[in-house]
């Protein structure tokens, strides 16, 4: 770690409590649209849907659009719910205009943060749509931390394309033998990272299980003991 200079993290689940602040916002938007839908149910069926959509939008098997309602109309389809289109796009609408009111961080963040930037310069690398996550980076607090975003809507691919990280490298002014990538997806963050010859540390928000020669933390703050 001797050479690492510069920190390149995810966004979505790595620093930024995807989870607690997109259930904060299907609160809100069914309220909004007069939807009597039991909130936890609702998830129980989304969260695994959601998944697998951004998986394929990583995959270029879908578009942006079709992510966005996608993950509705299949939620509801499964839970047995007629909903129209008109319906779905304006919840779409709705959860995207919502999603960034929220901004809970996990815990220990800012403590991570505060520790890193006297040290390295930092930068994020994030597959999420970029007018969102620039809004999040905002008015969580996070911006200031960080020297650049890279997204994929403005490279044009998504991670583990090595494109994005080439490009958020080049952005960076620094090679990748003195870079080092922070994610929670083993496929996109890490396996992409390692590809391009960037070192890499998987956060496994998910408690998966991976390789054995994986360098994982269980909690962010964990990243200090390799930084």
């Amino acid at each position: 770690m001797s050479k690492i200079t510069d920190v390149f993290f995810d966004l979505d689940h790595t620093l930024w409590d995807f989870d607690r602040n997109s259930g904060l916002a299907f609160i809100k938007i069914f309220e909004r649209n007069n939807l009597s839908i039991n909130y936890n149910e609702f998830l129980e069926v989304y969260s695994p849907i959601n998944f697998q959509q951004w998986k394929w939008y990583r995959e270029e098997r879908i578009t942006k659009a079709q992510l966005r309602y996608g993950r509705f109309k299949k939620t509801f389809d499964k839970m047995g719910i007629s909903v129209t289109d008109d319906i779905i796009d304006k919840l779409s609408d709705d959860y995207i205009e919502c999603l960034p009111e929220n901004n809970h961080l996990f815990e220990g963040t800012i403590e991570l943060l505060d520790y890193l930037s006297p040290r390295y310069k930092m930068h994020i690398i994030t597959n999420g749509f970029h007018e969102v996550q620039t809004t999040k980076m905002h008015k969580s607090g996070l911006a200031p931390y960080f020297e650049t975003m890279t997204s994929s809507e403005s490279v044009g691919v998504k991670k583990p394309n090595e494109k994005i990280f080439h490009f958020a490298m080049d952005k960076a002014g620094v090679a990748a033998d003195q870079s080092i990538m922070i994610g929670d997806t083993y496929e996109a963050d890490i396996v992409g990272a390692l590809k391009v010859g960037m070192d890499a540390i998987c956060f496994n928000y998910h408690k998966l299980k991976l390789p054995q020669e994986i360098k994982v933390v269980d909690e962010i703050t964990h990243l200090k003991s390799f930084l």
